[in-house]
């Protein structure tokens, strides 16, 4: 496999060449490596007051956002969909069997079609990571999160973010992935929204019109 910065080295190094600047890969890479980055990578907030920012941010989007203890997870799915009228959604392979509460169906999406998943009434899963200040959830393709095409046809998308999960900042996000970065990544960051050439506001083009957050304090 080839390396990320050996691929973004190549990809310069083509560029130069047409430009008649030729240089040699491992030189565009130490060039690349000597760029200082002198950006926030943290925060220096409590927890608290991170979690209230990703509240903040989610609220900010349009996403509902709920709060759960490790003991109340499925009571309060429960809740959620019983008041979004849901009577079942579909869910990732490996998602945790005791988040899911009687009373309701729930599939596993292994292998549907996005015509399977247009006609669900929606999407439950967990993330790998949240970003408090961009407000964002994000998704890999792993047990308990399944494959990006889960998240982006269903209407309504229900995600279990644990508060140990939540970082302030994107480069400490891309820290958290860095172990897993080869596998198909979503971030999504409210429901999903676009506007014409007119600025007239369409949801759920991208992605589901509706999305909820439930924030379990672990």
């Amino acid at each position: 496999m080839v390396e990320p910065t050996s691929s973004r080295a190549r990809i310069l190094a083509s560029i130069r060449m047409s430009l008649g600047t030729a240089s040699a890969p491992d030189t565009i890479a130490a060039e690349y490596a000597s760029i200082p980055r002198t950006y926030a990578r943290g925060s220096g907030g409590s927890r608290s007051e991170l979690l209230e920012l990703l509240t903040d941010r989610l609220i900010e989007y349009d996403a509902g956002v709920y709060q759960a203890t490790p003991l109340t997870i499925a009571e309060n799915i429960a809740q959620i969909l019983t008041k979004r009228g849901k009577s079942g959604v579909v869910v990732p392979a490996g998602l945790p069997q005791e988040w899911l509460p009687d009373g309701f169906a729930f599939e596993v999406a292994q292998g549907y079609g996005a015509y399977q998943l247009d006609r669900s009434q929606g999407f439950l899963s967990g993330c790998t990571v949240a970003i408090a200040e961009t407000g964002s959830i994000v998704l890999q393709n792993a047990d308990g999160q399944g494959a990006r095409i889960l998240s982006l046809v269903p209407d309504y998308h229900l995600c279990v973010v644990f508060a140990s999960q939540v970082v302030a900042t994107v480069p400490e996000a891309f820290a958290r992935l860095a172990g897993t970065s080869t596998l198909p990544t979503t971030f999504i960051s409210g429901p999903s929204a676009t506007a014409d050439i007119e600025m007239t506001r369409i949801k759920g083009v991208h992605g589901p019109r509706f999305l909820d957050i439930l924030l379990v304090e672990d």
